[in-house]
């Protein structure tokens, strides 16, 4: 399929010496594409673009559950956006073209290779794809706090205040010039439903405009009346038809309300900006600033492509508006912040948990100590002839990283554990939990995560490398994630205490 290299979403072996960005591609299962490189804003936390099965995303998604659909469009919609969690607990938005949308395999995998070289603090970023069969699917950061036109038509606590408006306005002209610069200078049909809010309140520009909605182009499904008027003459998308579509959205941002263009070019005419303003601030905002983003939205909005200003003139006149820098946008929009503090577990905690929960990793260490190598058994049935020179090798190998575990010299132990790993004869759950641990002490928490991920590959039910990942996660300060995990090996726990009390 060209660019993109399938690589299974489970399995990782980080080296000793890769850096945070390197672990966190690894669990993310990624595999880099070739091209631009990463925006520096961003590189953390952010996996490079990779090929998922539809196996995986079906898992993700539940099976494409029509309850996990999060598109405004609903399900008649002709390309669905669902909500998924993969199995390293990252959420995911998937679009779901149908399956004439991109007959040819490979101009969809070309296109979504294109997309997916970009990398901004001001986009919910393309992570990935999935071409198998009649399926074409894209898998993008999923943005938790909803879309601008959830905001700011549909709110239910608060409207958007006008300095958060005005952050819209210049994180979104951000995006779209630096997608621009990057050689992407079309996006398709933007609009309010496509700038989404991030865990921090942020405005980011989702990734799913930047691609076409069908080989043939034909992107616009908005109603006619906010198409820009070239595209109604020849069904081409042009940078200007995303500067006329950028019109709108800061008429949408003025005035709190769907005003078709022509509409509001007719109040602008009439220098009628107070009508034109919405209601609900108030007058809670700048007369001045709001003649300016007017003005914007009126040369956005000119009949003909080369009246209308460029990406960059737009951040120009922008960026200087942007007030109240120092203020999170989760306050300006009225919202908590995502992750701030973890739940309170659901079930109660064994003592392997309560260490967990309280990070208290000594605590953690003494109890793998005592609990030695018992929930390996099963794990590894050895013939005699695997009895070899190497397997003593090995087996003595992970002797030394006991006896270093033990005695907390954790850098040796790394060392000894992943000669007994690399070996690959022999798996063993107790070996990738302890070396997990032995990452949290030396301040490692992505690998540590990974070798976590790796002990419930080995055991899916084993409860100690659920523990493990939420110690992991906590430390990542993915906190509402490490809550669900803890609970999540609680359960197990319980499970199997049931069990065993039947049998």
């Amino acid at each position: 399929m060209g660019c993109c290299q399938s690589s299974c979403l489970t399995e990782t072996h980080p080296e000793n010496d890769q850096s945070r960005q390197q672990q966190q591609e690894h669990r993310n299962h990624s595999q880099a594409v070739s091209g631009a490189g990463p925006d520096p804003a961003v590189a953390n936390g952010v996996p490079s673009f990779s090929e998922f099965s539809l196996a995986d995303l079906k898992a993700a998604t539940n099976n494409f559950s029509s309850d996990n659909i999060v598109s405004e469009s609903g399900e008649k919609a002709p390309n669905l956006v669902y909500k998924g969690r993969l199995q390293n607990r990252k959420w995911i938005a998937v679009k779901k073209f149908t399956k004439m949308a991109w007959p040819d395999s490979k101009q969809f995998v070309e296109e979504a290779c294109g997309v997916g070289k970009l990398r901004h603090r001001r986009l919910a970023n393309l992570i990935g794809y999935c071409c198998d069969g009649d399926e074409r699917l894209l898998v993008a950061e999923y943005m938790i706090n909803d879309t601008l036109a959830k905001h700011l038509f549909h709110w239910e606590n608060q409207t958007i205040e006008w300095a958060m408006r005005l952050r819209v306005a210049t994180c979104i002209a951000e995006a779209l010039d630096y997608c621009s610069s990057e050689g992407h200078p079309l996006y398709h049909d933007l609009n309010a439903y496509r700038v989404l809010f991030d865990e921090d309140g942020d405005p980011r520009l989702s990734c799913f405009g930047l691609m076409k909605n069908s080989r043939d182009g034909k992107s616009y499904s908005t109603n006619l009346a906010y198409t820009p008027p070239e595209y109604l003459r020849n069904g081409r998308v042009t940078p200007e038809s995303v500067i006329y579509s950028f019109g709108t959205v800061l008429v949408d941002l003025l005035s709190g309300k769907h005003i078709p263009p022509s509409h509001a070019l007719d109040m602008i005419r009439g220098k009628n900006i107070v009508l034109l303003m919405d209601s609900h601030l108030e007058g809670k905002f700048s007369m001045e600033e709001a003649t300016v983003v007017v003005g914007l939205a009126s040369q956005c909005l000119q009949y003909e492509p080369r009246e209308r200003p460029s990406m960059k003139d737009l951040v120009a006149t922008l960026a200087p508006l942007h007030t109240k820098p120092d203020v999170p946008s989760y306050v300006m929009l009225g919202i908590s912040k995502y992750e701030e503090s973890p739940p309170t577990p659901q079930r109660p905690l064994s003592p392997m948990g309560e260490a967990c929960s309280r990070l208290d990793l000594t605590a953690i260490h003494q109890i793998l100590v005592m609990n030695h190598y018992k929930d390996d058994e099963g794990t590894n049935e050895l013939s005699f002839q695997e009895w070899t020179q190497q397997m003593r090798d090995m087996l003595e190998a992970r002797k030394r990283g006991d006896y270093a575990f033990r005695d907390k010299d954790f850098k040796t132990a790394i060392d000894c554990y992943s000669q007994f790993i690399d070996v690959g004869t022999m798996v063993s759950p107790t070996v990738f939990a302890r070396r997990s641990l032995c990452y949290l002490f030396c301040d490692q928490p992505d690998a540590a995560l990974a070798d976590a991920m790796q002990a419930q590959i080995v055991n899916p039910e084993w409860p100690t490398a659920f523990y493990m990942q939420s110690v992991a996660l906590a430390k990542l300060d993915m906190h509402k994630d490490a809550a669900d995990m803890l609970n999540e090996a609680a359960g197990l726990e319980e499970k199997k205490q049931r069990v065993v009390k039947g049998s």
